[in-house]
């Protein structure tokens, strides 16, 4: 069943005194998929600066601006509204001899290739996948997920957004961009392609229409035995209606939500908020 959800995105930087100068770049706007649809987005920023958007190398949208007068504080609001549907299922499960051959790493050799951010231990990969062996790769892949869910625990605000999956998996706890980490270095240490998934998450299972709530910024991963995959390693469950997908790459430093450089004082985020009203 198909959800239409409503989202406002609200984020920024505050700094110590005047900046005078910042570039930007915005990855907040929902993307259009055969399973998604964006209906309406706008994204909002103050000091009021004209925009101009373009698709990364990644297909992720993003909004670009500049200020080039005085500016103490930068708040920029996303507003999307979005109607989603699970995902179609795979129908094409390569084997491991097909997936290992020459077209799909050449096709996918950069969703193979670990990043700082990704990179684990030779003994963690071979303790995961010891543990789950014996699987189709489609099979082990979703095995994988809930292996890494089952050792790592959520703990919100235990780590921060440079945290790499080796790192969190000492820890034994992170956040859902870590668990996410984790999950696709340990796919890719196998040879399974994995991608990191940056988007919006209905926290209400059965969420009321006409319902506002407080959402979430939420990372998953996508896999591809065949056909690419979602899931979401944090839940331990497929992704689905409630999942809204805004941008993908090999890790969170292709997908951040803001991101830019200035000149001036020293800044400190203004935190974020999300909110999340389904109406169909």
């Amino acid at each position: 069943m198909s959800w239409r959800l409503k989202i406002r995105h609200v984020t920024g930087y505050k700094y110590a005194g005047s900046v005078s100068a910042s570039y930007n770049e915005a990855r907040l706007t929902p993307l259009t998929l055969p399973w998604q649809t964006t209906l309406f987005s706008q994204v909002e920023v103050t000091p009021g600066a004209t925009t101009y958007r373009y698709y990364d190398y990644w297909a992720t949208q993003v909004t670009a601006f500049d200020l080039h007068r005085p500016h103490q504080q930068l708040r920029v609001v996303s507003s999307s509204l979005v109607e989603v549907s699970p995902p179609p299922l795979p129908v094409v499960n390569l084997s491991w001899s097909e997936l290992t051959g020459d077209a799909v790493l050449d096709a996918h050799a950069e969703l193979l290739t670990e990043s700082p951010l990704t990179a684990v231990d030779a003994a963690l990969v071979d303790e995961a996948w010891d543990a789950i062996a014996g699987r189709s790769p489609q099979a082990s892949a979703e095995a994988l997920s809930h292996w890494v869910r089952e050792h790592v625990d959520y703990v919100p605000g235990s780590t921060g957004v440079q945290t790499s999956a080796q790192e969190a998996w000492k820890l034994r706890k992170g956040v859902c961009q870590d668990i996410a980490h984790l999950t696709v270095g340990l796919l890719r240490a196998r040879g399974i392609p994995a991608r990191y998934v940056s988007g919006y998450l209905h926290p209400k299972v059965e969420a009321e229409v006409g319902e506002t709530v407080a959402g979430q910024s939420h990372a998953w991963v996508e896999w591809w035995a065949g056909e690419w995959t979602g899931f979401d390693p944090t839940n331990g469950v497929p992704v689905g209606s409630r999942h809204v997908v805004v941008a993908r790459g090999r890790d969170y430093d292709d997908v951040p939500p803001l991101r830019g450089v200035y000149h001036g004082a020293p800044s400190k985020h203004l935190g974020v908020t999300v909110e999340i009203t389904r109406l169909a």
